[in-house]
Order: C-alpha cells, then sequence, then structure tokens
C-alpha cells in the first residue's frame, strides 16, 4: 500500500512536468539511455503528454484516468499503477 501510494505521488509530480509542445519530445525529466513509456490511463485531466481522443495537444485531457490519454513515465512504472496500460516505449537519445 505504501509502495503504490509513493508511485502515485511520483506520477503525478511527472504528470505536472509534461510537454507543452505538440511536437512528441521526450519529457525534460528523462536522461540520455533512460527508456521511457507511454502509459495510457493514468493522465489527469489537463495533464496528459501529447494527443489522444481526437486533440493533437498536450494538456487537453478532459478527464481524469482516461483510458485513451497518456503520459511518459520512466520503464516499469506503468505496469505498477492501477489502471496503467503500457502504449509505446522509446530510447531517450
Amino acid at each position: 500500500m505504501k509502495k503504490e501510494l509513493l508511485l502515485s505521488v511520483a506520477v503525478a509530480g511527472l504528470v505536472t512536468v509534461s510537454t507543452t509542445s505538440n511536437v512528441e519530445a521526450a519529457p525534460k525529466w528523462a536522461k540520455s539511455g533512460d527508456t521511457i513509456v507511454k502509459c495510457r490511463g493514468i493522465a489527469k485531466k489537463g495533464a496528459n503528454d501529447c494527443g489522444a481522443n481526437g486533440h493533437d495537444c498536450a494538456n487537453q485531457a478532459k478527464v481524469d484516468n482516461d483510458p485513451k490519454e497518456w503520459v511518459y513515465v520512466p520503464q516499469g512504472v506503468c505496469e505498477k499503477l492501477a489502471g496503467g496500460v503500457v502504449y509505446k516505449s522509446k530510447k531517450v537519445n
């Protein structure tokens, strides 16, 4: 339970750092060589990374935890979060 709470807090912090560009750039917290994943189902209203649901920009999610909206998280985090589904992964250059 404590571990899940800590992960939830960490993701909430990551969500607030989401990119505001419509270009799919790696998030500012990611370092070269990191593997990051698009995690669907955990984005909060107005805090998604990039497009989904008919829009093509970040920060336009209409509701919390929409299964189509996503945020970048470090590899291994998404699977540990309730509702999190890995969509795609990529290595940061």
